[in-house]
């Protein structure tokens, strides 16, 4: 893999209400951890998914990228910065974000991994079909979940370009039904493939 760059981005704009601190704060803190114990090389906090993807191909842009970490918000199938959903659609030709995505993808390693910490992203039908079409557009790995994270983080899963899913269509659904989902469970220890907030990679197994 080289001396390709390690990144994270954290959504700055979960900042909570009054005296109740938002994730922003937990997000912030957690890169801040990873960059001193030497587990990503850079992080940068945006409130819109163009801001995200700029700062991703403007860093060190003469060094190729390993590795993205995401941190913020999910949902079945996608991820969010604000109430901004990132999706399958910022895949399609003359999408906003195709141009931002383009770039970051000539600059990923041939293996290098998008990580989504995100609830739920890798979850139900939606999920399913997130992953395989933005494995297939990078080329590349990306990482998620099925369950709604947090300290434990759960359903973590790795899907490869040309792999179908391997991880089941109802892994973490607690209500409604793999094509209309409607609420997941919480992480825990002894759910599927649970790590914690602390795992600075992901389990070759999984």
């Amino acid at each position: 893999m080289g001396d390709g760059l390690r990144l994270m981005i954290y959504d700055r704009t979960c900042r909570g209400r009054r005296f109740l601190p938002g994730l922003t704060h937990s997000w912030l803190v957690g890169g801040y951890l990873y960059r001193f114990l030497g587990r990503i090389d850079a992080f940068a906090g945006a409130s819109s998914w163009a801001e995200a993807l700029e700062w991703v191909g403007d860093v060190a842009p003469s060094r190729p990228i390993r590795e993205i970490q995401f941190w913020g918000h999910g949902k079945w199938g996608l991820a969010r910065i604000a109430r901004e959903p990132l999706d399958r659609s910022a895949l399609s030709p003359g999408h906003p974000h195709r141009r931002r995505l383009e770039s970051v993808r000539e600059r990923m390693q041939p293996d290098g991994l998008w990580w989504f910490r995100t609830c739920e992203t890798f979850g139900a039908e939606r999920g399913h079909d997130f992953a395989q079409a933005w494995c297939e557009f990078f080329g590349g790995r990306a990482a998620g979940h099925t369950f709604i994270i947090g300290p434990w983080q759960s359903g973590l899963h790795v899907l490869g370009a040309g792999d179908r899913p391997h991880w089941p269509v109802d892994e973490g659904l607690r209500e409604g039904t793999p094509s209309e989902p409607k609420r997941a469970f919480w992480s825990r220890p002894g759910a599927p493939n649970t790590i914690t907030c602390l795992h600075g990679t992901i389990p070759e197994t999984f």
